[in-house]
């Protein structure tokens, strides 16, 4: 059940919203997001949306977390993250959301957040949960799944929203072990996920008719207004910044884990 009380305390964090160029590759985001964690001077908000991408992490073995002939076959993207963490599909139907805070109490910062993403989509009607310690459910279904990273200068967390994901893809894209869908008590990853656009659902303010939505710049738009008091777009010198960092994403040998 939707706790509104208990969120209502954690909504006073004012953030800026960073107007994010659309059609980059998933690791200028990333940059992105390096970029502004050693900058941060305020909690900054920013949400992107990427073609075909497997992205996965820093210390896994790119041949055991993706199916490379698949990806290939498909024109999906691949790309290792520096940081740590699993291994994640994203395409043109999930909103990837990204929060950098000055602040190094990282733990309540991502809380914080995760309180405030739910508390957005139980406003909305949805009938939504945090689950373990970095989830949030709808009707029993993961739609989101967020991660935190503790830096010396402040916080990243990143986040996806899953609006209208290919599922088929992502099945096929990625391939977690036997024994990590064993620990979760599932037999398939589609198991585990639901879009958010197949769960319609009464909006309590935007209208007192049917809410759905469609596209991830639906939710997008909502989030933005509801999190962030201001707005601003990169600088061409900012731009350039975050090209040049992206470009240590691109290198071979650091995809390949060498």
């Amino acid at each position: 059940m939707c706790n509104e009380k208990a969120f209502r305390s954690k909504l006073s964090i004012e953030m800026l919203h960073i107007i994010a160029p659309s059609n980059r590759r998933l690791v200028w985001y990333l940059a992105m997001e390096e970029y502004f964690a050693k900058r941060v001077e305020e909690d900054i908000f920013f949400t992107w949306v990427v073609s075909p991408t497997v992205i996965f992490g820093r210390h896994q073995v790119m041949e055991a977390e993706v199916n490379m002939a698949y990806c290939r076959e498909h024109n999906i993207a691949i790309y290792r993250r520096k940081s740590g963490g699993g291994c994640v599909y994203a395409d043109e139907g999930n909103l990837m959301m990204s929060l950098i805070s000055p602040s190094t109490h990282s733990e309540q910062v991502f809380q914080a957040f995760l309180d405030r993403i739910t508390h957005v989509l139980c406003d909305l009607g949805f009938a939504a949960t945090k689950s373990g310690h970095n989830d949030i459910m709808v009707d029993g279904y993961k739609v989101s799944g967020n991660a935190c990273y503790a830096l010396p200068t402040g916080t990243i967390v990143h986040g996806t929203m899953l609006v209208n994901v290919d599922f088929d893809a992502l099945q096929q894209a990625i391939t977690p072990s036997m024994e990590k869908l064993a620990k979760h008590g599932v037999q398939s990853v589609r198991q585990r996920v639901a879009n958010l656009s197949t769960l319609t659902t009464t909006s309590k303010h935007l209208t007192p008719h049917k809410f759905t939505i469609h596209h991830p710049s639906q939710i997008a738009t909502i989030l933005h207004d509801a999190l962030c008091t201001s707005s601003r777009e990169l600088t061409t010198e900012e731009i350039m910044e975050i090209d040049r960092i992206e470009q240590s994403y691109l290198e071979p040998a650091f995809i390949a884990g060498k």
